[in-house]
């Protein structure tokens, strides 16, 4: 056990995102053909990156799929990090940490808690997870508030939650976390009209954390014009996790090759390249490309 976050890959990507004034793609990835696709996308751009799991995928492939998410990321010739998203249930928890003591460990896991009625009672949740994880050197994001909706593999949630801005001194001590996801009018999914974001509550964030070393990162990125991402950047935003943008083209490209009987390993390669083209677009969108 390390019992210590000083070099964490999470940490690092992030923190130089946050001073150098751009955002970092936390790209959701199910399978080798997805990792492989984001891993060469920030390679041929010379960017850091993330590759993001969902805890039903770590749960389908456990630590041998973990074991070659981290070694294609760690032997990269950037610096991408792996990070399991959104881990609710003690099952999932347990299983991260389990693999990590196994010295199969995350760079960094999102313990989400949102669904607690109270910002005491997520802290409750949160807290024993996150004094554990760090004993291995794993970073962890929490959300303060709540945000609607779900996506493949996740819990659906209701009754959304603004942040508490005034709360969020509290909330970052009491968890132990050091990455926060804010709810500022953004959702899971599609949204239903044009998105409304508090960046105020981005920009108050920002200011009341300078120099603490709790990044941001903005969750629900479905379908968002170009122009609201750069704003968040603007605002302080420095983790965009992003899912469907790729996942769905990739999956369009992989049905439509076999359905005309193209040989398997050109479909795989066709549809790598179509995910790994999603993901080059948020990278130059993020003003990541050349930063690694």
């Amino acid at each position: 056990m390390v019992d210590s976050l000083h070099g964490n890959r999470t940490l690092d990507i992030l923190y130089k995102a946050e001073q150098g004034g751009y955002g970092i793609l936390a790209q959701v990835c199910y399978d080798a053909q997805s990792v492989v696709a984001l891993v060469r996308s920030a390679e041929r751009m010379s960017s850091p990156a993330m590759i993001m799991l969902f805890p039903v995928t770590l749960a389908y492939g456990k630590g041998p799929f973990l074991q070659f998410c981290l070694n294609i990321a760690h032997q990269a010739s950037v610096p991408i990090a792996v990070h399991l998203d959104h881990a609710t249930d003690p099952e999932h928890l347990e299983l991260a940490l389990d693999l990590a003591a196994k010295g199969i460990a995350f760079d960094s896991i999102m313990v989400d808690a949102s669904h607690a009625e109270t910002d005491e009672e997520n802290i409750a949740l949160a807290r024993p997870y996150v004094e554990r994880a760090r004993k291995y050197g794993i970073a962890v994001e929490v959300e303060l508030g709540r945000l609607e909706g779900g996506e493949a593999g996740l819990r659906m949630i209701s009754d959304a939650k603004l942040t508490n801005e005034n709360n969020a001194d509290m909330f970052m001590r009491g968890t132990g976390a050091t990455i926060l996801a804010p709810s500022i009018g953004n959702l899971h999914g599609s949204y239903l009209k044009p998105p409304d974001f508090r960046q105020d509550i981005i920009r108050n964030l920002r200011a009341k954390f300078r120099g603490q070393g709790i990044p941001l990162c903005l969750h629900g990125t479905d379908e968002l014009p170009d122009e609201l991402f750069r704003e968040c950047i603007a605002s302080g935003i420095s983790k965009f996790n992003i899912n469907s943008w790729a996942r769905d083209p990739y999956l369009e490209t992989f049905v439509a090759g076999l359905q005309v009987g193209k040989p398997l390993p050109d479909v795989i390669e066709e549809a790598t390249e179509v995910f790994a083209k999603v993901c080059d677009r948020f990278i130059k969108l993020f003003g990541s490309a050349g930063k690694a």
